[in-house]
C-alpha cells in the first residue's frame, strides 16, 4: 500500500462533502508531477485529505476505490483522475504550521512543495502525523 496527500480548497470541495457524497471523482488536475502522482494510485491506497488556502490542515484520509481513468473534465487523453471515498475523519486537524515545527517532516512534501495538488507521503510521515492526530498507527 502506498500513501498520499490529496488537496482541495474546502469552499470548493471539503471533506465533509466527500463524506455526505460517499466517493467522488477527483478530477481537474492540471500539472504533470500530481498526474504522475494520480497515475501511480492503486485501488485500496490511502490519502490525506488536505484543505488548502482556508484552514489549511489535514482533515482526513480518503481511499482510493479506483484506479486511474480518463479525466472526465478533459478530451486530452494525456489527464487522468481517479476516484475516492471517505475512509476516516482524523481526531485532531493537523494544521501546516504544526507539520513544519517537526524536523523529522521539513522533507515531507507538503513542507517542501506547498503547491503540488497530489503528493506522496512516505509510510514514516504517515505514521507521524496519525499520531499527532492521536489516531492509531
Amino acid at each position: 500500500m502506498a500513501y498520499w496527500l490529496i488537496k482541495s480548497e474546502p469552499f470548493k470541495y471539503s471533506y465533509d462533502q466527500l463524506v455526505k457524497d460517499k466517493k467522488t471523482v477527483w478530477d481537474g488536475v492540471r500539472n504533470y508531477a500530481a498526474r504522475l502522482n494520480l497515475r501511480a494510485m492503486k485501488k485500496g491506497d490511502l490519502a490525506f485529505f488536505y484543505h488548502s488556502n482556508e484552514g489549511v490542515a489535514i482533515v482526513g484520509i480518503a481511499k482510493i476505490v479506483k484506479e486511474a481513468f480518463q479525466d472526465p473534465t478533459t478530451t486530452d487523453e494525456r489527464w487522468v483522475a481517479v476516484e475516492v471515498a471517505p475512509y476516516k475523519k482524523l481526531k485532531k486537524e493537523i494544521t501546516l504550521a504544526e507539520l513544519k515545527e517537526i524536523p523529522s517532516l521539513k522533507n515531507m512534501d507538503l513542507v517542501r512543495l506547498g503547491r503540488l495538488s497530489v503528493q506522496t507521503v512516505k509510510p514514516e510521515e504517515w505514521e507521524l502525523v496519525l499520531k499527532m492526530a492521536g489516531e492509531k498507527v
